[in-house]
This record gives C-alpha cells, sequence and structure tokens, in this order.
C-alpha cells in the first residue's frame, strides 16, 4: 500500500509544470540568481521573505557557479518537498488501510494496520523492499538523463522511456497541458510552499513516533515505533 501511496501522491503533487511536445531546451531558465531567489522568497512567504542563515546562495556547491548551484538548491528543495508530500500522505493512508489482498507469491498479506508505518515498512521482505526501491530509483534515472531547463519540470514517459507505459508520472490525464506559462508558476509556488509544509509534517509524525509525548497534538494520534529508521545505514 505504501507504494501505491508513494506512486499516486508523486502523480498528483507535482502541479506545476506540464511537459510539451516542444524541445524543451528552448524554455527559459527561472530564478537561478540570487536576486531571483530574493524575488521569489518574498512571493511564497510575505513575512518570513529572504531567509538564508548558511549564505548557501553565495556558496557555490560542488564546485559550480553561484548561479547553477542555486538551480541545484532549488530542484533539491521542490524535489525533497514532493517526496515530503508523498510521505505524508502515505503515512496517513497504510496507517488506517491496506489492501485486502496477498502482497507476495507466497501469499503473505499486507502488514496490519495495528502497526506504525515504519514497523509496517520493516515487516516487508527484502524483496518487496529492494522494489520499491530500484522503482524510485529508475525514476531518479530518468529524470536526471532527461532533465529540462525548467526547475521543478518532470520529462515525459512517453517517447523518452524506452518501454511502452500507459501514461506518464506527471499529469497522467493532461489536465495541465494548455494552462498558461503564469498558473503554471503560481501552481509551483503553491507546491514549493506545500512541500515545505510537508516536511514539517513528516518530521512531526517521526518525531512522535520515536519520542513519546514529544508532539502533544499527535500523542493520541500516531504508534509508536521503537525502531531504528537509520537502520539501513548504520552498517
Amino acid at each position: 500500500m505504501k507504494s501505491v501511496a508513494i506512486v499516486l501522491s508523486l502523480a498528483a503533487s507535482a502541479s506545476a509544470f506540464a511537459p510539451t511536445a516542444t524541445n524543451p531546451r528552448t524554455s527559459v531558465a527561472v530564478q537561478e540568481t540570487k536576486a531571483d531567489l530574493v524575488t521569489l522568497a518574498a512571493e511564497l512567504n510575505p513575512l518570513v521573505k529572504f531567509w538564508d542563515p548558511l549564505n548557501l546562495a553565495d556558496a557555490g556547491l560542488f564546485g559550480m557557479n553561484k548561479d547553477d548551484s542555486i538551480r541545484y538548491l532549488r530542484e533539491a528543495e521542490i524535489k525533497h518537498g514532493r517526496v515530503a508530500m508523498a510521505a505524508f500522505v502515505g503515512h496517513c493512508v497504510q496507517s488506517n488501510i491496506v489492501v485486502p489482498w496477498p502482497q507476495s507469491l507466497d501469499g503473505s498479506m499486507a502488514p496490519s494496520t495495528d502497526l506504525s508505518p515504519p514497523a509496517q515498512w520493516d515487516a516487508l521482505p527484502f524483496a518487496a523492499k529492494a522494489q520499491i526501491i530500484t522503482f524510485v530509483g529508475v525514476l531518479e534515472l530518468f529524470w536526471y538523463a532527461n532533465k529540462t531547463d525548467k526547475v521543478g519540470a518532470f520529462p515525459a514517459l512517453k517517447g523518452n522511456f524506452p518501454h511502452p507505459v500507459p501514461f506518464n508520472l506527471y499529469d497522467p490525464f493532461g489536465w495541465n497541458k494548455n494552462k498558461s506559462e503564469e498558473s503554471k508558476a503560481r501552481g509551483l509556488k503553491v507546491e514549493i510552499n506545500n512541500g515545505r509544509l510537508a516536511m514539517i509534517g513528516i518530521f512531526g509524525f517521526v518525531t512522535a513516533e520515536t519520542v513519546p509525548g514529544s508532539v502533544p497534538t499527535l500523542t493520541s494520534i500516531v504508534k509508536s515505533y521503537d525502531g531504528n529508521y537509520w537502520a539501513p545505514f548504520s552498517g
């Protein structure tokens, strides 16, 4: 169920840009300088505006010039926001609903909703975890090989993927293809703000599950988890 929620959430949350039939390399890149970031920040949050205590906008990460570094950071924030939105929705869904049919060839059912989402993940067989991680990795490699000049855009699967696909990951039903550029730009701003909120939200879930009482509003909602979130990286 978790993998289904992730896929559906990614398809629904990336609501800013639609792939077009024209050459994507001709698109004009936007918000890639510090001045553009200052303007964008004021539009995203008029109260906080531009806030960069670590001076990342001037860092020039990984040997890149400042403009390329800013573009990298913007792509990273949008991508992390989308993952956080998928994680938040997946957390809510699989805490309450699991599919009622076998999830593996041996007839094993989905982990019970009596478990917390991380405990449900722990209960999955290794093969299931490998499939989910591989699927996400393939999407990441596909994006990297076909990325466009538009920050936050995900390339069309149809025509670019070396295997027939029924629909694109982004905008599978073509609802946004006729939207104006202004509408798409506004959608991306909404998505960035939602992604930031989702990052706070998913960390709230994680904290409440592992440190009892740390998030009072979630104490009676989330199930506790005594496992290790970092187990895959603990050697």
